[in-house]
Order: structure tokens, then C-alpha cells, then sequence
């Protein structure tokens, strides 16, 4: 067996820790050089990492391998979900989930919610108005997420505390992963934020499943087909707790990632004047000045060329993985109980894949072009039988969300604020202040 290079500025203690919460994309971006199959440090545990496509693959598609220690930790915050549970009980939950978000449910969810939304937010702004554009982004997110899973009259108490408690728990949650065990039992004020934030859900969403479940009304919204979902093999439904999970793991990952996106969405529009031009000649030749709706996302091609491409530059930082058993992967002998990843930032910038991959270039995703991808190169919402069931969800309220606005609004960026990536739950911008500039009357 081939050995296994550990990659260069492991810190004692801390492992590679730092390096790659500080300079993230260019730590991770490196490891292709260095081998199919590297080793870093996550404090003082060693952890596989693969670095091709085909590994990628493997690693996400096999049985051979469990979540790993990243998600033990998110416990406390998603509790037995489908991002933290494992084996037949995660399937189960998988096959019980899906119908939440088939192509019907998404499209109710479109006409009910997110275009709607999308249209309220676009005519609140004013001429020449300042915006903080990543928190609207995520207010507006979070005010989706909250009413898509919950019917206006069962969940409104409940928005309230969703937009408090998800930022601060995705605020804090990267760094208690990354970090040695003991930190997170220390009185910092971080751990004491997340763990506070993370009770107080804890108490609000059960009752509003058990308000739910007590009245049995499909109000059309995804606590509704969580309730209704029954197992195939023996007709069980879920419980409140596993119900709660879910819905916790649906606000923070999906949320998340879709405000991410679209804030970065209108920062490289905004930036880049022949990418701003193609958007808006489609918009107006879609849509005229109406907002979007379901039928219009797959009329807007080059809409969604720009959102791969964001999903590329800024997707979720890693994905980790824990041997079954002893099993070999690249060549490399990854003995039971080991710790195994693989990085989207690293396969994402791969100029073997991606040339020019700093370069921000919707083109890329021109059909003919992206079918020539190796499968596992662009991954964002992971792969095999793990795949992200909402991603068709996020990809919708993406492009409704940023169609609508761009039927009315240049967002300009603000002259000298200097706009960069930081690690949080996933690459969020530093700050993203814009104007809202009238595009036509």
C-alpha cells in the first residue's frame, strides 16, 4: 500500500486547524498537488481527505462508510436527523422525507410562498436605498423557510425565534466542529450562545408539531407531508422528536445555504457588467416586469448557469465520512473507525476540471460544456445516497428569488467596502452592503 502524505503546517494541538479556518479556500485548493488521498489534522485527529472525482464517488456512494465526527457534534443542534443519523434508520427517514419535496410539493410551496415573498421584498425597497444585502438575503431566507414549513396560522409565534436562534447556531457551529472536543465544554461565550439557541428550539417547534398533529389539516406546507409521511414497510409515521430533527435540519442546512447563494448571486452580477447585461436581457425576455413563478425556472437558463456557478465558488466546506470497517480507497489501506472527507472547495477548484478556477464564469455551465464534468467534480449538495433531498427546493427559491428582484433592481455593490469569503456554516461573505438602483419605472 502506497503511503499517505500529511500535509505541510500541521500545529501541534490544533492540527491543521487554523490554517483552514483562516485561508480555507486556498488550503483546501492545494491538496489536489499533494495526492489522490492526503492527511490533515483536526486538532489532534488524523483525517483522510480525497481529492479526485472518482474517489469522491466512491466515498459518498459506498456503504462501507458512516457520517463522521463532524456530525456527532452537530447532534446537539440537529439531534437524530437525516444530516446527523446513520445506517437503516437514516434511510428510513430519507424514504419517508422525499415526498416533501417532490416536484408537486415544490411547485405548491413556489405559487404559496416564495413568490410571493419575493415580490413583497422587491416592492419594499426604494430608489438609491442602502442595504445590508447578505442579511436581507438571510431574513428573507429564514421568513421562506419558516413558511414553507409552517401554514401562517400554526407558525408565526415561531418565525420570531427561528430568525434569532439558526444565525447564531450556523455563527458558531463550524468552529465546534473543527475544534478538539474540550473546547466545547469550556464557559466560552460562544458555547454558551449555541447551546442556548439550540434549547430554545428545542422548546418552541414541538408545539407546534403537536398543535399540528392534533389538528390534521394538510395546510400544503412541509410540516404537513412530515406528518403525513408513513413508512412503506410497516406504516409507521414519525415521531415529534424525529419530526423535530428533521425540521431543525431543513432550517439550518437548507436555509443557510440558499441565503449564501443568493447573496453572492447579486455580488457577482452586480460586479461583473457583461454577466449583468445576459441576466437582465432574460429576465425581461421571461418574465416583462411580473415576478417568477415555478413554470418560469426552467426558462431561465442563464439565471441558473449563474447560480451553478456560485454553488461552485461557494459551496459547503467539507463532508466527512467514518470507516465501517477496514476498507481501501485510492489505494490507501483506511483502517475501521477512521475519519475520511472530501472537500467541495477542493474538487470545485480543480483547474483540471475548472480552468481558470478563481475566474467567475456562468459559461462553464453551458450544456455541452458541464456534460463533459467527471461525475463527483461538482457536488454541492453532496451525492449518493445521501444526496441533499431539498436541493430542487433551493435551486427553485434561488432562481424565483433573484428573477423577481431583477426584473426591477440593479443591486449595485457600495465603492470601497471590500467583500471577501469567511467560514461559517458554509463561505459567507464578510459584509455585503449594495444599493438599489431602479432598473425601469
Amino acid at each position: 500500500m502506497p503511503s499517505v502524505t500529511t500535509v505541510p503546517g500541521r500545529w501541534p494541538v490544533i492540527g491543521h486547524t487554523v490554517t483552514l479556518l483562516r485561508s480555507p479556500v486556498e488550503f483546501l485548493a492545494s491538496l489536489p498537488a499533494k495526492g489522490d488521498v492526503v492527511r490533515v489534522f483536526l486538532g489532534p485527529l488524523p483525517v483522510y481527505l480525497v481529492t479526485t472525482p472518482a474517489l469522491a464517488m466512491e466515498l459518498l456512494t459506498s456503504d462501507k462508510f458512516d457520517k463522521g465526527i463532524v456530525f456527532d457534534k452537530m447532534r446537539p443542534l440537529f439531534g437524530n436527523g437525516l444530516a446527523t443519523s446513520n445506517g437503516a434508520f437514516n434511510q428510513r427517514q430519507r424514504r419517508m422525507m422525499l415526498p416533501a419535496f417532490s416536484r408537486g410539493r415544490v411547485s405548491t410551496y413556489a405559487e404559496s410562498v416564495i413568490t410571493t415573498l419575493a415580490t413583497e421584498l422587491r416592492d419594499s425597497w426604494r430608489e438609491g436605498q442602502r442595504l445590508e444585502f447578505d442579511m436581507v438575503m438571510q431574513d428573507f431566507v429564514m421568513t421562506v423557510a419558516g413558511r414553507t414549513l409552517f401554514s401562517a396560522e400554526l407558525g408565526q409565534e415561531v418565525l420570531a425565534e427561528i430568525k434569532h436562534s439558526i444565525p447564531i447556531m450556523l455563527k458558531h457551529v463550524l468552529v465546534r466542529a473543527f475544534s478538539p472536543s474540550f473546547v466545547e465544554k469550556l464557559p466560552l461565550k460562544a458555547n454558551r450562545e449555541f447551546d442556548e439557541a439550540a434549547a430554545r428550539l428545542r422548546r418552541i417547534i414541538p408545539e407546534v408539531v403537536v398543535g399540528a398533529r392534533r389538528e390534521g389539516t394538510d395546510h400544503g406546507d412541509l410540516l404537513s407531508a412530515l406528518l403525513a409521511a408513513r413508512d412503506a414497510d410497516t406504516g409507521e409515521a414519525m415521531t415529534d422528536e424525529q419530526i423535530h430533527d428533521e425540521v431543525v435540519t431543513i432550517l439550518t442546512t437548507g436555509a443557510e445555504t440558499t441565503a449564501v447563494a443568493l447573496a453572492w448571486f447579486f455580488h457577482e452580477v452586480g460586479t461583473r457588467p457583461d454577466v449583468r447585461a445576459r441576466f437582465h436581457a432574460e429576465v425581461d425576455a421571461v418574465l416583462g416586469d411580473r415576478p417568477a413563478t415555478f413554470e418560469d425556472v426552467a426558462k431561465l437558463e442563464y439565471t441558473g448557469r449563474i447560480i451553478n456557478e456560485v454553488l461552485r465558488r461557494t459551496p459547503p466546506i467539507i463532508l466527512m465520512r467514518r470507516a465501517r470497517e477496514d476498507v481501501e480507497i485510492g489505494g490507501v489501506l483506511v483502517e475501521k473507525g477512521s475519519e475520511i472527507a472530501v472537500s467541495q472547495h477542493t474538487l470545485h477548484r480543480d483547474p483540471r476540471w475548472f480552468p481558470d478556477p478563481d475566474g467567475f464564469d456562468p459559461d462553464r455551465w453551458e450544456p455541452s460544456k458541464a456534460a463533459e464534468l467527471p461525475k463527483g467534480a461538482f457536488i454541492p449538495f453532496g451525492a449518493g445516497s445521501r444526496f441533499c433531498p431539498g436541493h430542487f427546493l433551493a435551486h427553485t427559491e434561488i432562481a424565483i428569488a433573484a428573477a423577481t428582484i431583477g426584473t426591477r433592481w440593479d443591486l449595485v455593490p457600495v465603492a470601497g467596502q471590500r467583500v471577501y469569503a469567511q467560514v461559517k456554516a458554509t463561505m459567507q461573505p464578510n459584509q455585503l452592503p449594495m444599493v438599489a438602483t431602479r432598473r425601469k419605472a
